[in-house]
């Protein structure tokens, strides 16, 4: 179990109280912090990981206390049982990918490393520098590195964010299988909803430096009804036979013929926007306001 009950003053430039977080995180859970910009969520990552003190309160993971201040404790970074990856995965440039991941392991451990080069399909570049490598297998790097500590908590910030659509899809399968083979306690900060979907357990939902929600996904952002699917779309044009009214709508890069009651197609006119709810008894129509 993950206890963390801090306080922190933020440099945001306006008149925020600053962090102010009293949450606890199950072992083996992988939790995601979804909030704006500057809501705290990377600051959290850096208290976990000692690179930025809170003024007060305490943290302490499976039952080892990494801050208190209180009684004056405040574990380094390297003491911390922790695994950081970085948005823009802080690689040396000058070491190739095996020198990358040893650096990580204090006891240069070749038989890990070994390990984490074939499950995360990298043993083929292991002596190539990083600015040879794609930005997925870069972030692969930074997993493996990471992994190499053998933590208690691995911490991601925005880990995939800077990959393309169908690179980060296939990393978010292959980050719920590491999260699961290596029994972590995984902890990430994500803007990206379907990611979060995919990946967390639990969302820990944050806005100006305190917790606003927490709960599975659907608890925290709600969820449609399993028989009802609703869509915004442009009507494109009304158009009208002997006996019925209907009209083109535009969702998406999709253009949909949908029926329509003569009072509901004398209202509306092409260009209007409008939602579009499927239910098992027929389709609803509304304009946005």
């Amino acid at each position: 179990m993950i206890r963390i009950n801090i306080r922190k003053k933020l440099n945001t430039g306006g008149p925020s109280p600053g962090l102010i977080i009293d949450t606890e995180i199950a072992d083996h859970s992988f939790t995601a912090l979804y909030g704006p910009s500057g809501a705290g969520k990377t600051s959290i990552l850096r208290i976990l990981t000692g690179l930025m003190q809170p003024e007060e309160g305490m943290i302490e993971v499976d039952g080892e206390t990494w801050f208190n201040s209180q009684r004056k404790i405040n574990l380094p970074p390297q003491k911390r049982n922790a695994g950081l990856v970085f948005q823009d995965y802080a690689l040396f440039p000058n070491m190739s990918v095996k020198e990358n991941l040893l650096f990580a392991s204090a006891q240069k451990d070749a038989e890990l490393l070994q390990q984490m080069l074939r499950i995360t399909g990298l043993t083929e570049f292991q002596d190539q520098k990083p600015h040879l490598l794609s930005g997925g297998q870069k972030q692969r790097v930074a997993l493996a590195r990471a992994l190499m500590r053998k933590p208690a908590l691995l911490l991601l910030d925005e880990p995939l964010s800077a990959l393309d659509q169908q690179t980060r899809i296939q990393l978010r399968q292959e980050l719920r299988q590491l999260h699961q083979e290596n029994n972590l306690t995984t902890l990430l900060v994500s803007h990206d909803k379907p990611e979060i979907y995919t990946l967390a357990d639990q969302v820990i939902s944050i806005d100006k430096g305190t917790i606003i929600r927490s709960g599975t996904f659907a608890e925290v952002f709600g969820s449609a009804p399993s028989n009802a699917l609703t869509l915004r779309g442009e009507v494109l044009r009304i158009n009208q036979t002997l006996t019925n009214y209907t009209a083109d709508i535009l969702t998406g890069d999709q253009i949909m013929t949908i029926p329509l009651t003569r009072d509901l197609a004398k209202t509306l006119v092409p260009g209007e926007k409008v939602t579009l709810t499927f239910q098992l008894d027929g389709t609803v129509i509304q304009k946005l306001s």
